[in-house]
């Protein structure tokens, strides 16, 4: 198998992954839409093997890792592009998926992220995550706000990633950027939060809260007078307090909902979709930590749907509700309606057609 003859057409083709799979030929996605990479061979067993090899070289820690947990997260650089790579194992055979990072960051003002969202990041201390399934354009917006930060305010940030996908320079401010993982420089995210207390920095980004401990490390930076920023593998705000809420003793929460509605300043959940011109349209969803939403944080009872109620009513203070930018898009003439249908709970027709109604008259006047 030719790694880089496979890597030359994902970039001339502007694929966003790579996938190389026993059996199967070389696939890449391209706009969402799976495509075999043009005149490719089957990929074999010896082909996997020999790939594990190439990229793994050897290494002991990467060696190790992979056959104890049965996976590994690692970088690689091809013609001065950066992958992240995945290698796990099907029916015992190394498989693997290739993420491809452009070298130039979109402008933050081109990817479609609220304004909102860039204006919090001058608060002095907090917490704001950048949440998402797979797939949503997540490290994008984060590394598009930590150059936004770098270009525009004075401070020390300091980034924990696993592996780090965009390299920053310093530029106004002072960048530190951590890989996380064995044989790093920190062994796991909430190692890499707690020391960073004792690093002097202004702002933590963290590349994925995955668990309580990490999680606590977080909402301690955060109580310490820092700005965490960091993601979340969740597809909306509501289920994002949720999910954090949930790391947690049913006997811890109510202590986690007091701090959660103090420290917390805002979420921003993300959906791509393939527009009508098929390229790929952010949808968001925004959620500004303001008194109310405070309150139903706090409540013994946390209901999603007090969370989207609040949402959908805070306009004024920056809030975007999931169905005002899917009704947003679709007058915009960017998605179909049959796609912003899609996204939505039946129950939610109504107010969505009652929204484009609303914004049709709003643009005709």
């Amino acid at each position: 198998m030719n790694l880089d003859k496979i890597l030359d057409e994902a970039i001339k083709l502007d694929a966003s992954d790579v996938h190389l799979i026993c059996d199967n030929k070389p696939m890449l996605r391209i706009a969402r839409t799976l495509s075999p990479v043009p005149d490719s061979k089957i990929l074999t067993q010896e082909d996997m093997n020999e790939l594990y090899d190439y990229l793994v070289k050897g290494n002991v820690d990467k060696d190790e890792v992979f056959n104890t947990t049965r996976k590994l997260d690692m970088s690689y650089e091809y013609k001065d592009i950066r992958l992240r790579v995945n290698l796990s194992l099907s029916d015992d055979i190394p498989l693997c998926t290739l993420r491809l990072i452009k070298n130039e960051l979109p402008p933050y003002e081109a990817l479609g992220v609220p304004d909102i969202v860039r204006r919090m990041t001058y608060q002095p201390q907090g917490l704001i995550l950048v949440t998402g399934k797979t797939n949503s354009g997540k490290s994008t917006t984060l590394n598009a706000l930590i150059n936004h930060i770098n270009e525009n305010q004075n401070k020390k940030i300091l980034t924990l990633e696993n592996p780090v996908e965009y390299k920053h320079h310093s530029k106004k401010s002072l960048i530190v950027q951590k890989e996380v993982g064995k044989g790093k420089d920190s062994l796991s995210f909430s190692d890499g939060v707690k020391n960073t207390l004792r690093e002097d920095c202004d702002i933590l980004v963290i590349g994925e809260i995955r668990d309580k401990v990490t999680m606590e490390a977080a909402i301690e930076m955060a109580e310490s007078g820092h700005l965490v920023i960091g993601t979340l593998h969740t597809k909306s705000c509501a289920e994002t307090i949720d999910r954090m809420i949930n790391f947690y003793e049913v006997r811890d929460q109510a202590s986690v909902k007091y701090l959660l509605s103090a420290l917390l300043k805002l979420v921003v959940s993300q959906r791509l979709l393939q527009g009508i011109d098929g390229k790929l349209v952010l949808v968001p969803e925004v959620m500004v930590v303001d008194n109310v939403v405070a309150g139903i944080i706090r409540k013994e009872k946390l209901s999603v749907s007090e969370i989207e109620d609040a949402i959908q009513s805070n306009a004024e203070i920056g809030s975007i509700g999931l169905i005002n930018s899917l009704a947003e898009l679709f007058v915009q003439g960017k998605i179909t309606l049959e796609q912003a249908k899609a996204q939505i709970e039946e129950k939610n027709l109504a107010i969505l057609n009652r929204t484009i109604m609303q914004l049709k008259i709003k643009h005709d006047k």
